[in-house]
């Protein structure tokens, strides 16, 4: 295993120096799920929830949240984003919504962090939306499925 980088050899926590590494094309993909009632999931779906267009409005969150990562993960570097995209697959048969975040930089530190922000923070907006009509709602499988540049190169995601 390797060694834990946000830690100096005292065990100290510090920001991580990318000053040597190469400026490379970084690209991460990351997934999470919420599952709702069947009622809540159509109000969704169909675009009818008192608050408006659910979808459209985590869509937008995600975005938002993306490039404020840096000031929630305390040790991660401000990075500016490239391209952003989010997208939804609709499960009618389990009432749920999964959430995909890509985010992209040319830069010296990766992109991992902002996508798994950025479906989080879709997926709170989910909730927020439509926790008048269910409570219940479960969030989870928050994951990164793959990361692309830098040292380390690519990575995939056992399925």
């Amino acid at each position: 295993m390797t060694q834990l980088t946000h830690f100096d050899t005292a065990g100290q926590a510090h920001m991580v120096d990318v000053g040597d590494k190469a400026s490379t094309h970084r690209v991460a993909v990351a997934t999470g799920t919420i599952t709702m009632e069947p009622a809540t999931f159509a109000l969704v779906r169909d675009g009818n929830a008192k608050k408006g267009d659910v979808l459209g409005i985590a869509r937008v969150a995600a975005i938002m949240a993306t490039k404020r990562t840096a000031d929630l993960i305390p040790l991660c570097h401000p990075i500016g984003l490239t391209k952003v995209s989010v997208d939804y697959e609709l499960d009618e048969a389990g009432s749920r919504i999964t959430c995909t975040v890509r985010t992209e930089t040319r830069g010296q530190t990766g992109v991992e962090m902002e996508a798994l922000t950025g479906v989080q923070v879709a997926l709170l907006t989910i909730y927020d939306m439509c926790k008048a009509v269910d409570r219940g709602m479960v969030m989870g499988g928050v994951r990164l499925l793959e990361k692309h540049g830098g040292k380390s190169g690519d990575w995939v995601a056992a399925t």
